[in-house]
């Protein structure tokens, strides 16, 4: 739900279709992103790898709802989300660490 949010807040206030076409994804939509994904990590530390994939991929699934289509390169924007997801992995991985620290 966060993931999806974001996307769609920062896509309706950039005024663009998709999300990361705009500015405003990337300075705020994508930072607050990481942001959530280390709370995640934080907040349930087993498995922390989990969270930024499954927040990346709500916003793949809001970017379809949002355009009313999947699309025929809808493989590649999941590979896309999953790469831009591996600073959240990471980020919710280090979180997930200090808990046991």
């Amino acid at each position: 739900m966060i993931g999806a949010a974001l996307w769609w807040t920062t896509s309706f206030l950039s005024g663009r279709r998709e999300a990361w076409d705009g500015a405003l994804y990337w300075v705020l939509g994508y930072p607050l992103s990481i942001l959530a994904c280390a709370f995640l990590g934080y907040s349930y530390p087993q498995r922390s790898w989990r969270w930024p994939l499954l927040l990346f991929e709500a916003q793949f699934v809001a970017m379809c709802a949002r355009n009313g289509e999947v699309g025929g390169l809808w493989p590649l924007g999941m590979v896309m989300f999953a790469i831009i997801a591996l600073p959240g992995v990471l980020a919710a991985w280090l979180a997930a660490r200090s808990t046991s620290m």
